[in-house]
């Protein structure tokens, strides 16, 4: 989140060729995905729904983070961004939740006949 906010603190540079602009678009998905599957992932265990916190979370980061751009001079708040960045988050629920909807049943773990985690948080 950290990231996001010091790259939307920049000041945005004028006459952006297709390209550039198309590659910016990616990374703003990349970048949602990236924060949603990490809010899923430190929110596993905590809560029943871990993906759909992740998800409300990361969107209204991303409307914040659109909202604080109206305060950097050559920038502005854009609904377009809030939806390249709800693309990129939906994509993040989407392939998590088919990862999780694939996977076989927990195994057993011969300690205590529980659920393996990857974490020994949870």
């Amino acid at each position: 989140m950290g990231l996001i906010f010091f790259f939307s603190s920049q000041q945005a540079d004028e006459g952006f060729a297709w390209w550039e602009i198309v590659g910016r678009k990616i990374g703003h998905v990349g970048g949602y995905v990236l924060l949603t599957a990490l809010w899923a992932w430190a929110l596993s265990g905590i809560t029943g729904r871990p993906i759909a916190v992740a998800a409300l979370i990361t969107f209204v980061y991303a409307c914040t983070d659109d909202y604080h751009q109206s305060f950097v001079e050559t920038r502005n708040a854009s609904p377009i961004d809030v939806g390249v960045d709800a693309i990129g988050i939906a994509l993040a629920a989407w392939a998590i939740s088919m990862r999780q909807s694939s996977r076989p049943p927990g195994r057993i773990d011969a300690s205590g006949g529980k659920r393996a985690r990857s974490s020994p948080v949870r």
